[in-house]
């Protein structure tokens, strides 16, 4: 007697495919090379290392819906990828970039830096754990909280673009502590984040993005880590401006229904 199709697509499912999940360890790979060369000292080679793991781990999931080889095993593998590749991997090349050389500044200071490393890295743990357990009950239109590569592109077109103009003193390291500590509390905030899984490649788009997309691959081509870091920053901040927006028109149109329970 034949199974039913339900059984046969669950077991399906529970299977290992090889094309997205090699491409989720090539994320993986990026992420541990970027720890290896930060150790070695090498920080440009490790910032472009996690910048080409969030472009692996935006294809693989991708790549597994259009070939239907989603897998629950995939997921969990891409899950851990991403606390080593976005969670871990950011937080030991931005400390020992630029917070380490706090203990310049006093004991406090040395304190400071890796506590702001470390709020980094848990907030991306945390932030990764919540998304698994509400990934069915949230807008997919929106991502709640910064998303772990987002925040990781942010660090490392960071450290790019300072190890190229060799930013040194205590404004460097200031900024250092600051984007570390604000992007960590962005991931585990409930600002809402453009997830942009609206857009599909058969979907119909307007003359204007035709434009505006092989304009962004000049600007970057032109110069990556500054327009990275430009691009990192304009999407960090668009979350608390759009969630603050969204509120204001709540609040906007909860005035009317006051004013007319006010004449009753």
């Amino acid at each position: 007697m034949a199974e039913p199709e339900e059984k046969l697509l669950r077991r399906k499912r529970r299977g290992i495919y090889l094309l997205p999940n090699l491409l989720t360890t090539g994320s993986l790979f990026a992420g541990f090379y970027g720890i290896i060369a930060s150790i070695d000292g090498r920080y440009e080679p490790a910032a472009i290392a996690i910048i080409v793991a969030g472009v692996l781990d935006g294809l693989d999931g991708r790549i597994a819906r259009l070939t239907g080889t989603e897998s629950e095993f995939g997921t969990q593998y891409d899950s851990l990828s991403d606390m080593v590749s976005f969670g871990l991997a950011p937080a030991v090349i931005v400390y020992q970039w630029g917070l380490v050389r706090l203990a310049e500044y006093g004991w406090l200071w040395a304190k400071l830096g890796w506590l702001a490393a470390f709020v980094y890295a848990v907030s991306g743990a945390l932030r990764l754990a919540r998304f698994n357990v509400r990934v069915h009950s949230v807008d997919r239109r929106f991502f709640e909280g910064l998303p772990s590569p987002s925040a990781a592109g942010l660090m490392m077109s960071m450290v790019w673009l300072g190890t190229r103009l060799e930013w040194d003193g205590g404004y460097a390291l200031a900024l250092a502590f600051v984007v570390s500590f604000v992007a960590g509390l962005l991931m585990v905030s409930q600002f809402p984040f453009y997830s942009f899984k609206q857009v599909h490649a058969r979907g119909r788009i307007s003359f204007t993005y035709v434009i505006l997309v092989p304009l962004v691959f000049v600007l970057i081509a032109m110069d990556p880590p500054s327009v990275l870091f430009a691009i990192g920053i304009i999407y960090a901040l668009s979350g608390p401006l759009f969630g603050l927006w969204r509120r204001h028109r709540h609040r906007q149109a909860q005035l009317p229904q006051q004013g007319k329970s006010a004449g009753d």
